[in-house]
């Protein structure tokens, strides 16, 4: 199915992406990143899924998600009746679950489902066995309990059944995984635990304090984003998925299922602003952990409980979706130098600081040592926040995030009395800041540029004025806004950088669709520079790629008109959140930089 037609649903822990159609395409158990027990989205079939619905899987008549909750509902109207399937994974006590009800709404429909796992990135087809009426998978170090009152029956390496439902009659499926060498874990309550679900989601979403005139789409990336969080560490991946690509049959696929300091500081900074000061100390807690040690030794990318090895290798028995090869787990990205990050970590933890969360001294004393790297290391060339995968490069966002970096040091000190070398500090800061206006800056055609002594353009030009680079109306930026919206603009929405399907800019060959986090930034500096009527405009519009449950992938291509790029990405809902702000009807002035 299109990347479009799937849906989200999740634990805190990992997460399915379940198609219209009612078939389960993708699950790793029992983490994000973990192994996928059904991994047709990449593949086929064959190597794994597990659909319900009438005979024939076709598409869903309608769907949604229950209100502030990630509780998925799936209606066909069939000519006899309709039948809706409830899905949802309950928060685990011990072992994560996978329920599925099946309700009648009318009349009476039949109903059929098949089962097939595969463990491994669907490669190992299990030994299944019937044990008291419910089925039993196990390959290797998995295994995995289906427990329902509808009987499945095996043939031809799946499981399937066929029933009938009437109105009123609600008949559960509940999918277990567990490590192969325990005893049967202790079945779950369907109906219970739909009830606590919804519960829990709802008491969530009553914290958040957007008032705007888009609190819906604001509410729904929040769910996203929290169920992108691994409740027992505070880490929150990038996205649940790998190598969905970016170019439909091509090679850009990587995975997202891992911490990236970035995404997850731009997270952070979303909750802080919606009133989640709980999310916000769990993931300073995640991140202290994860980066303590040497600042030289500093990732831009960790695992969910900050695991730093995470070694890239393809996977050649999958066939990639919609061809697009190879697929690819782990991400040799980890090895990058990207001093962006830095500024990222600073400013997040000064922006949890400001927010109201308790001051660490362990904390300050981490980013001391950040700070001493970034004043040694911050005139180096790196890989960019892009991770080209090239030669390294002077790039301009790198040098002011760097800028940011020493910025926050100097107030820390300045607003909130910590001891540190401030003069010092700020000099550095003021250096790279008339580097940066020096060597990056295009006189002739009045417009900052990707990296010193280059002519291209990048999207990440943007978010200088949100940081407090440069005032949104400064000429330069006006000029820098003016050319972006010029030259990288496609079908109205803005690429990251040129990429043409004839070059190989940043190493890779093919093309790619426009990142949508760059129109969200376009949106909010135009609404900094009092442009409200075109950055609504713009708005709407990335709003309208939605799919219909109001998820969004990393990019959007408009040649194909379609999403792409792994889904549901948390860096598309973090600047939507971040956009809906800036254009609140609450906010009549043009919107500040973020360190204010």
């Amino acid at each position: 199915m299109r990347i479009e037609d799937y849906a989200l649903i999740g634990d805190m822990q990992s997460a399915a992406l379940v198609g219209r159609d009612g078939s389960i395409d993708w699950l790793c158990l029992p983490r994000f990143d973990s192994p996928a027990c059904f991994a047709a989205l990449l593949g086929g079939d064959r190597n794994g899924h597990w659909w319900i619905g009438p005979p024939g899987r076709q598409p869903a008549t309608r769907r949604r998600y229950r209100p502030d909750t990630l509780i998925l509902e799936s209606e066909w109207d069939t000519p006899t009746g309709t039948v809706r399937v409830i899905d949802f994974m309950p928060p685990r006590d011990v072992n994560p679950d996978v329920v599925r009800i099946v309700e009648g709404v009318s009349g009476t429909v039949e109903v059929a489902t098949q089962l097939r796992v595969r463990f491994d990135y669907g490669r190992i087809v299990p030994w299944v066995r019937r044990t008291d009426g419910h089925l039993q998978a196990v390959g290797g170090p998995d295994s995995a309990w289906l427990h329902s009152p509808v009987p499945l029956k095996g043939g031809d390496y799946a499981h399937r059944a066929t029933f009938h439902v009437k109105a009123g009659q609600r008949l559960p499926f509940v999918f277990t995984w567990h490590p192969s060498h325990e005893p049967m874990p202790t079945q779950i309550h369907a109906e219970h635990q739909l009830d606590e679900t919804e519960s829990l989601w709802k008491e969530w979403v009553a914290t958040c304090t957007h008032g705007g005139p888009w609190r819906d789409a604001v509410v729904r990336s929040l769910i996203t984003l929290k169920a992108l969080t691994y409740a027992p560490t505070g880490g929150i991946v990038a996205a649940p998925t790998t190598s969905l690509p970016e170019d439909l049959g091509g090679v850009r696929n990587w995975d997202y299922r891992y911490c990236w300091l970035r995404d997850a500081t731009m997270t952070l900074e979303a909750l802080l602003n919606n009133g989640y000061l709980g999310e916000a100390a769990e993931w300073r807690s995640w991140l202290l952990r994860a980066i303590a040690g040497r600042s030289q030794d500093l990732q831009i990318m960790y695992g969910v409980a900050g695991e730093r090895r995470l070694p890239e290798m393809q996977l050649d028995w999958l066939d990639g979706y919609e061809g697009s090869r190879p697929v690819r787990i782990g991400n040799d990205a980890v090895n990058q130098l990207q001093l962006d990050v830095y500024g990222e970590v600073m400013n997040a933890l000064y922006l949890a600081g400001a927010s109201g969360l308790t001051a660490d001294e362990r904390a300050w004393s981490i980013q001391r040592q950040l700070l001493d790297y970034v004043e040694e290391h911050w005139d180096e060339p790196d890989e960019g926040l892009w991770e080209v995968r090239g030669p390294r490069r002077h790039f301009t966002h790198s040098k002011v995030m760097c800028w940011v970096a020493l910025d926050r040091a100097v107030k820390y000190v300045e607003r909130y009395g910590r001891v540190g070398p401030a003069d010092k500090w700020r000099s550095t800061r003021d250096r790279i800041h008339a580097e940066v206006c020096e060597n990056a800056f295009d006189a002739q055609r009045n417009t900052f540029t990707q990296s010193y002594g280059s002519t291209e353009l990048d999207a990440s030009l943007l978010l200088m004025p949100m940081v407090g680079f440069l005032p949104a109306d400064d000429p330069r930026m006006v000029g820098t806004v003016a050319a972006i919206e010029k030259e990288l603009m496609s079908d109205g929405f803005v690429l990251r950088y040129p990429v043409a399907e004839d070059n190989d800019v940043d190493g890779l060959p093919g093309g790619e669709g426009a990142f949508l986090a760059c129109s969200f930034w376009l949106v909010e500096v135009m609404a900094m520079q009092g442009r409200k009527d075109e950055a609504k405009e713009l708005f709407e519009r990335l709003l309208a790629l939605r799919n219909d449950l109001g998820l969004l992938s990393e990019e959007y291509d408009p040649r194909y008109s379609r999403l792409v790029g792994n889904f549901p990405q948390a860096f598309s809902h973090v600047p939507l959140i971040h956009a809906a702000r800036a254009l609140s009807e609450h906010d009549e002035t043009p919107k500040l930089a973020r360190d204010t």
